[in-house]
């Protein structure tokens, strides 16, 4: 699961601090608190016809990740809105399209991690591509990674933050292994996420996903959840081991980037029936239904 080259992006405009630039000629400070010690928040957004689905949701989980690593200043959401449409609207973009949004502490006077170095305000990025789902519909397969995700006492995964090693990390076991991503055990031996996307199962036609102990806030995943209770599904997030996961029925991934994708394959076992199964297919058309209905207007179609 390799992402290829989209020629669509080769001549992006891309927002620094207000600034519309080629993205061969943006910049960052290398006194930027991103670059000194990874210090920022982000948010991942997907356009569907002209609107953002989930704007508001993502940008209060932005703010409280910046809230919760005590930024002094957080641009408030009409001027981000104000900031998307402007770079979406200088790009052309409609449909397609996943913006990352990231914002740093800002830059500093001197390099060093105390944040009283900075005395410059916050900087954001706004990156807009053109960005289809990024997983095979057909299915994908995990690798059980050695490496464990953080408790809130270690670093709490509300915080949404631009530290991403553990996720990398993982990444690479995934890469060697030969697999598309990896699954992603909390320090109890129980089921967190992947390096990249919430995880759920499906057993006996009840619909499972593990606890917000060791992963973030996923927004997706808050939609698949309200998608059950709407729909009657039964559903219920609770700690799952790994006996659980290889017995599933079923087992799909959620994240915004590629929506709803099913498992097939975990560490060399097949899962279920070896391809997307019924709870998940009815989900994903739930899920699409819905980014049809809802969304905030961004850009105006042509």
């Amino acid at each position: 699961m390799l992402q290829r080259r989209n020629p669509k992006n080769d001549n992006l405009i891309v927002n620094i601090n207000g600034k519309l630039v080629h993205r061969d000629h943006a910049a960052i400070s290398p006194f930027d608190s991103v670059v000194q010690g990874g210090d920022a928040v982000w948010e991942g957004l997907r356009l569907y016809q002209g609107k953002i689905f989930k704007l508001t949701e993502h940008l209060d989980r932005l703010r409280s990740s910046a809230l919760a690593l005590a930024f002094e200043e957080i641009p408030p959401h009409e001027t981000i809105i104000h900031e998307l449409r402007r770079t979406l609207t200088a790009n052309n973009m409609f449909d397609g399209v996943h913006v990352r949004f990231t914002l740093t502490r800002g830059v500093k006077y001197t390099s060093g991690m105390d944040p009283r170095l900075n005395q410059s305000g916050p900087t954001w990025i706004i990156l807009p591509e053109f960005k289809e789902q990024v997983y095979e519909k057909s299915g994908i397969s995990l690798i059980t990674s050695a490496i464990r995700r953080f408790p809130p006492d270690c670093l709490d995964p509300k915080i949404h933050h631009c530290n991403l090693l553990q996720s990398i990390l993982a990444k690479i076991q995934a890469n060697t292994a030969g697999a598309d991503d990896a699954l992603m055990l909390d320090l109890r031996g129980f089921v967190a996420e992947t390096n990249a996307t919430h995880i759920f199962l499906v057993s006996g036609g009840h619909v499972l996903t593990s606890l917000e102990t060791a992963c973030p806030e996923g927004i997706t995943r808050s939609t698949v959840l309200n998608l059950c209770r709407t729909h009657g599904v039964p559903v219920r997030e609770k700690d799952i081991s790994l006996t659980e996961v290889y017995r599933a029925d079923e087992v799909f991934c959620t994240g915004t980037l590629g929506e709803l994708v099913s498992v097939i394959k975990i560490d060399g076992r097949t899962i279920g029936s070896g391809m997307p199964g019924p709870m998940t297919l009815k989900l994903t058309h739930l899920f699409r239904a819905l980014t049809e209905r809802e969304g905030t207007p961004v850009v105006e179609l042509p």
